[in-house]
């Protein structure tokens, strides 16, 4: 018997089960609804001012796999109205992540900063219609003149007349003016009980170069303003949102209702992902890098879908991960054991296994003939016959883990240790321990051994019943040394975002330990990126992406074998 981590076999990447979402696309693709025989035509929009993170990756799964679930379109669009934080290392990020996660938008991408001009002119037809003027209120009389419940907004420049909008609006697009000296206002309803009614900003000054049309505009567009604009003239028709945008979709309407775009997209929203111990903020993790508090926004204990690639995440668990959280409109946050339960999960069937020792200590056997050496076949998953099985090789000397051996036992206790019960070397020998080397300061340096020459493949001949544990170990003659890394959560806390708390304060000291030294069986010897092995005993283990190169074997804990996660 082995000590591996056996679960029940994953399932292939699922296509999306039915929601209400669902429910509300096929009411309008029904006869008689608003996009009867059209193909449902969804978008994915991030803002390229970060990387993607598990959060988007739910978006990506609902917007891509809606699209998929009815054989229909899914367009990639970069959000990139504001160009303070944008650069297009995020854009070829954000394309590789959605690449990865098994996803792929076809000739369909597009930039919002693509419908800049024909926006303008849309700006342009509202304040002719009377139903936009520039304002000249700072940001603070903004926010002094925004009204309460019971006191509506003013402006005292909302009625000033088409002419002088439409003069002021062309002199700002001219450059004329500083960054906050005017803004364009939709003219809707000043009492609204819906503050985002209240006059919304549909442009506003902001004198900085951007990422893609350079120094062309000095007037930007809101995002509530870009948005339902992009989505009708890209023909999508189904806008999925996160449920923060439900209370923006009477002015997404309004300003699809009041401009002559030639689609009319229905907005749907759905709750974000949470997930405790772990922080989705842009800002937030830019800030963690920023500060270097964190290797980069790949560091294998972020959230962004690179970080969880590197550390070993697999599409396939992430797809798996989405799915099985469902979607609706009610916000929740889940355990992040799970999501370390469906990459379990999905490993548990891909994985080879193999032998590496962590934290190694040397054992001889001192009756197995000196210069000597065998070899053993081993499988490779247990799960999967057709993977075969490779060869080990064995001598005299080995390396097992450090805890495997206690001078002086604990109760219980059933591995190695003077005049112990006999172990099983994983596929290999009974073996018995008769003592042990220190080396000055008494610190253990050799475990001493002695082997059964009957019980080659780890059975006696005799068929007597093996009362300690299995031990994994490597050859000392062919080991290779590689560097591990132990990750764990980044935040101590399980709620580092909540009340007043500093997210910083809530950082875990120990998230991360590195090991050097350890020994890894020779058929790890060239493996690259991105290898993932179940570590027999450890967890399961890949090969680091940016650190690990030939002659340098860096490996990463993705998961350990120990399911916390509780259904």
């Amino acid at each position: 018997m082995t000590e591996e981590h056996k679960t029940p076999g994953a399932a292939e990447p699922p296509v999306m089960a039915q929601n209400f979402i669902h429910d509300f696309i096929d009411e309008d693709i029904a006869q008689g609804g608003q996009f009867q025989g059209m193909a449902v035509h969804t978008r994915f929009p991030p803002e390229p001012n970060g990387y993607l993170h598990i959060g988007h990756a739910k978006a990506i799964f609902i917007d891509f796999g809606t699209a998929e679930k009815y054989g229909g379109l899914c367009n990639l669009r970069m959000d990139d109205t504001n160009p303070t934080k944008e650069d297009v290392e995020y854009v070829e990020a954000i394309q590789e992540d959605i690449h990865w996660l098994g996803y792929d938008w076809g000739d369909r991408f597009f930039y919002a900063s693509d419908y800049f001009e024909q926006m303008y002119e849309y700006a342009v037809e509202l304040i002719k219609k009377g139903l936009a003027y520039v304002c000249a209120l700072t940001p603070e009389e903004f926010r002094e003149y925004r009204g309460d419940v019971n006191t509506p907004a003013r402006s005292p420049w909302r009625d000033r007349s088409v002419e002088e909008s439409l003069d002021l609006f062309a002199r700002m697009k001219a450059g004329e003016f500083p960054n906050g000296k005017y803004t364009l206002r939709a003219k809707i309803d000043l009492s609204s009980g819906n503050f985002n009614m209240r006059d919304p900003v549909l442009y506003r000054i902001n004198h900085m170069h951007h990422h893609r049309q350079g120094d062309k505009w000095c007037i930007y567009p809101m995002y509530d303003f870009a948005h339902p604009l992009e989505d009708a003239l890209e023909g999508i028709t189904h806008s999925l949102c996160s449920l923060e945008f439900e209370d923006h979709r009477p002015l997404y309407d309004w300003v699809i209702a009041n401009c002559p775009v030639p689609s009319h997209p229905r907005q749907i929203e759905f709750a974000r992902l949470g997930i405790n111990y772990t922080v989705m903020s842009k800002r937030k993790l830019r800030q963690l890098v920023e500060e270097g508090k964190v290797s980069g926004w790949d560091d294998p204990r972020m959230p962004t879908l690179c970080g969880l690639r590197r550390r070993g995440y697999t599409p396939r668990a992430i797809r798996n991960f989405s799915e099985r959280n469902g979607v609706s409109k009610a916000s929740s946050t889940v355990e992040f054991a799970f999501l370390e339960h469906c990459l379990r999960e999905d490993l548990n069937e891909t994985a080879q296994r193999v032998m590496a020792v962590l934290r190694p200590v040397k054992l001889t056997i001192t009756n197995y003939p000196e210069g000597q050496s065998e070899s053993f076949q081993v499988e490779n998953n247990p799960n999967r016959p057709e993977d075969g099985t490779r060869e080990v090789t064995f001598s005299r000397e080995l390396y097992i883990e450090a805890e495997d051996f206690l001078e002086t036992p604990v109760p219980k206790y059933k591995r190695l240790f003077p005049g112990g019960p006999e172990c099983r070397l994983k596929g290999a020998y009974l073996i018995k321990c008769v003592g042990c080397v220190k080396d000055a300061d008494g610190r253990v340096t050799e475990v001493l051994c002695e082997y059964d020459p009957d019980s080659r493949g780890g059975d006696p001949a005799d068929g007597r019943k093996v009362k300690g544990a299995t031990i994994h170990w490597v050859d000392a003659a062919t080991a290779v040394d590689a560097e591990i890394r132990l990750y764990d959560n980044l935040f101590s806390d399980a709620d580092p975002d909540a009340g007043e708390k500093n997210f910083l304060d809530c950082l875990n000291p120990a998230s991360l330990e590195i090991l050097t030294g350890a020994k890894v069986e020779r058929s790890l010897e060239h493996v690259q990126a991105p290898g993932s092995f179940q570590f027999m005993r450890q967890g399961y283990f890949c090969v680091d992406n940016r650190d690990s190169a030939p002659g340098r074997l860096v490996f990463n804990r993705s998961v350990s074998l120990k399911d916390s996660f509780k259904f």
